[in-house]
C-alpha cells in the first residue's frame, strides 16, 4: 500500500495529444476517481499507470521509486476492466484462485484465501455458482476479489459500474468505498458520472480534452470550481453572461452584487449559479431580488426543480421537501433572491470553450 504519483506524465497517438503533460499525487491508503466525460483522456492515463499503455513521456513512481518502464505484470497492481473479462466456464471460487494457482501458490493455500475473498466480498454461499448465473452486481464482486487475490500495491478500476442498473450502481458505490476503506489500499476509479464521484472519491481529478482541470476532494471542488467546465460538469448549474460593473454585474437590464471580483470594469464573464443557492419567495435572505414567473415543475420526490422565467433568463431553483410550506404552480408569480456569496464567476471564453 503505497503511494504514487505522477510527473509530466504524456501521452501522443500520432500527431493526437491523448493526455497533456499531468502532475498528480495519489496518496496512500485513499481513493481518487478520475472524472470526466468520454474521450477526454482519463482511460488512458489509467492505462498509463496500469503499464497497458507506454507513456511518450514522464515518469511514474510508486513508493519513491520509478516504475514507468516496469511491465504491467511487475507492478502488483490489481485492475477491474469495464467489462469484468471473468471466465466463463470456471465457477466464481475457480475464478479468483486461478491466477493464485498459475502464479505457484499450492493449491489448497490457494482456495483458503479464495475462500476469504468471497467471504470479504459477501460471496461466500456462491463459490461454485457459474459466471452466468450471477447478476451484474455478483459479477462484479468477484471481478473485485479476482483484482484483490494479488494482495495489489494499487487498485484500478475503469468504469466498474457502468453496465449496472441505476439503483444497483448507487448500492455498489457505497459498497466498494466500504471496503476500499476497510482494505486501506490505494485506489484510482475511472468514471464519467459525477455523481459516482462525489460519493466514492477523497480526491476527484477532473479532466477534460486530455488536460486535468482540477483536482481536490468532492466538496472543495462542487463548492469552489476554478472554471467554467468544473462548474457545468459538477453537478447543476445556471449560467448568465454578464459585464462588469465596478462591483456588480450587469446581467441585461438588471444589476446584481456579487461577492469580490477579480475582473476590470467591463469586462464580460459568465457567471455560474448552483440551483440549490437562490431562495425562492423570501426577503428575509440578503442579495439581489429578481421577479420571476414559474413555467415548469419537476417534482422527484425528495426535491422539487422550479424552472423560472427571470428578467436575467431562465433560472432552476431547486427545494427541498419541507424546505418551505408553498406549492408552485406554472404561471405563478414569484421572487428570486441570489445571495452574492453564491455567484462563481469566470471569464466569458470559458463557458464558449466548455
Amino acid at each position: 500500500m503505497l503511494g504514487l504519483e505522477l510527473e509530466r506524465i504524456y501521452k501522443d497517438f500520432g500527431s493526437t495529444r491523448a493526455v497533456e503533460p499531468t502532475d498528480l499525487e495519489f496518496r496512500e491508503g485513499e481513493l481518487t476517481a478520475l472524472l470526466g466525460p468520454s474521450g477526454c483522456g482519463k482511460t488512458t492515463l489509467l492505462r498509463m499507470i496500469a503499464g497497458l499503455e507506454a507513456p511518450s513521456g514522464g515518469a511514474i513512481r510508486l513508493g519513491g521509486q520509478e516504475i514507468t518502464a516496469r511491465p504491467a505484470h511487475k507492478r502488483r497492481f490489481g485492475m477491474v476492466f469495464q467489462s469484468f473479462a471473468l471466465f466463463p466456464h470456471l465457477n466464481v471460487q475457480e475464478n479468483i484462485v486461478y491466477s493464485l494457482v498459475i502464479a505457484g501458490i499450492p493449491k489448497a493455500e490457494a482456495l483458503q484465501k479464495g475462500a476469504r475473498l468471497l467471504d470479504l466480498v459477501q460471496l461466500g454461499a456462491f463459490a461454485t455458482r457459474r459466471i452466468g448465473e450471477l447478476s451484474g452486481g455478483q459479477r462484479q464482486r468477484v471481478a473485485i476479489a479476482r483484482a484483490l487475490a494479488q494482495e495489489p500495491a494499487v487498485f484500478l478500476l475503469d468504469e466498474p459500474m457502468s453496465a449496472l442498473d441505476a439503483k444497483l450502481r448507487e448500492d455498489m458505490q457505497v459498497e466498494l468505498r466500504l471496503l476500499q476503506q476497510r482494505l486501506g489500499i490505494t485506489t484510482i476509479v475511472v468514471t464519467h458520472d459525477q455523481r459516482e464521484a462525489m460519493t466514492m472519491a477523497d480526491q476527484i481529478v477532473v479532466m477534460s480534452q486530455g488536460r486535468v482541470e482540477q483536482v481536490g476532494a468532492p466538496k472543495a471542488i462542487y463548492d469552489r470550481p476554478q472554471n467554467a467546465f468544473v462548474a457545468d460538469f459538477i453537478g447543476k448549474a445556471n449560467f448568465f453572461d454578464a459585464v462588469i460593473e465596478g462591483s456588480r454585474l450587469r446581467v441585461g437590464a438588471a444589476l446584481i452584487a456579487a461577492g469580490e471580483l477579480r475582473f476590470v470594469s467591463g469586462a464580460e464573464v459568465c457567471v455560474a449559479l448552483r440551483p440549490e443557492s437562490p431562495y425562492l419567495d423570501t426577503a428575509e435572505v440578503e442579495g439581489t431580488q429578481l421577479s420571476a414567473t414559474v413555467t415548469f415543475v419537476r417534482d422527484v420526490g425528495p426535491v422539487r426543480d422550479i424552472h423560472l422565467d427571470t428578467e436575467i433568463g431562465p433560472m432552476v431553483v431547486e427545494c427541498s421537501r419541507g424546505e418551505t410550506g408553498r406549492d408552485f404552480v406554472v404561471g405563478q408569480r414569484t421572487q428570486v433572491t441570489l445571495p452574492a456569496a453564491a455567484l462563481h464567476v469566470f471569464p466569458r471564453e470559458q463557458r464558449r470553450a466548455a
